[in-house]
C-alpha cells in the first residue's frame, strides 16, 4: 500500500481531482527547483576535471533521486505546500481583500484601467466598421 494515502492527502476537504491538480503544479515546481540547481551546477564547472566536483553531487540528493511526483505528494502531505481551492477563480478573494474593499470609501474612484488593459477592453465597447450583429 501506498504511503500517504489519498484520504491522508485529502483530509475529507479536498477531491481527488484537487488533489491531483494540486499534486502536479507541486511536481512542476519541484521540477523547476531541480532544473535550477542542475543549471547553477553546470555554470560553476571551471572545466578542469581533477577539481571539479561530479554535478550530480552538487544537486539535492531527494532532488536527484526521486520522482517530481512523490516529492511532491510528501510535501504536500507534510504541510509545506497548502491546496488553495480558490486559486484558479478569478473572481475570488482572499477575506481580507474582502474587508479591504468594503473599507474604501465610496466617494473614491478605481484608477482608470491602462489602455490596452484587458479591464478597459471589457469596459469599452468593440468597434466595427459600421455593421451591428
Amino acid at each position: 500500500m501506498l504511503h500517504p494515502t489519498i484520504e491522508e492527502l485529502t483530509q475529507d476537504k479536498y477531491n481527488r481531482y484537487e488533489l491531483a491538480l494540486a499534486t502536479a503544479k507541486c511536481a512542476r515546481i519541484v521540477t523547476d527547483e531541480y532544473v535550477h540547481q542542475h543549471e547553477n551546477a553546470e555554470r560553476s564547472q571551471t572545466g578542469n576535471r581533477e577539481t571539479d566536483r561530479p554535478i550530480n553531487q552538487m544537486i539535492e540528493k531527494q532532488l536527484r533521486d526521486e520522482k517530481a511526483v512523490r516529492i511532491a505528494i510528501g510535501r504536500i502531505y507534510r504541510g509545506e505546500y497548502v491546496i488553495d481551492e480558490h486559486a484558479d477563480d478569478p473572481n475570488y478573494q482572499p477575506p481580507e481583500a474582502a474587508e479591504e474593499a468594503a473599507e474604501e470609501p465610496a466617494g473614491e474612484k478605481a484608477e482608470p484601467a491602462a489602455e490596452g488593459s484587458p479591464e478597459a477592453a471589457a469596459a469599452e465597447p468593440a468597434e466595427t466598421d459600421g455593421e451591428q450583429a
